[in-house]
């Protein structure tokens, strides 16, 4: 299954992941407390950092999660967006690499 990445910035992930769990009408499936959130819906991969070096409220990158991704892969389009391609498998491997001892694993379902 392929569905949308959106990886917003931040400068309140408290106020932030209760916004978007309202919004979303679920709660995230990770939360690092002051620095990062993610939800994984049926649809929809959105995740929110704080102190990205991104202003508060853009858009960091794009892309896809795509259970037939092979590698996590990103690319620059004619916008200068970047689009990442990723199983679930390889954001829990950036996740639990960027913040040691989270210990995030992916459960679907």
């Amino acid at each position: 299954m392929k569905k949308l990445h959106l990886a917003i910035s931040t400068d309140d992930i408290a106020a932030s992941v209760a916004d978007y769990s309202a919004r979303l009408g679920c709660a995230p499936t990770l939360v690092i407390e002051g620095a990062y959130a993610l939800w994984r819906t049926e649809t929809l991969n959105l995740s929110i950092r704080q102190g990205s070096g991104i202003a508060p409220g853009q858009v960091r990158h794009l892309g896809w999660e795509d259970d037939q991704a092979e590698a996590f892969t990103a690319e620059v389009d004619v916008n200068g967006m970047t689009w990442e391609r990723f199983a679930a498998q390889h954001q829990a491997e950036e996740i639990n690499g960027i913040w040691p001892g989270t210990n995030y694993r992916v459960h679907d379902g």
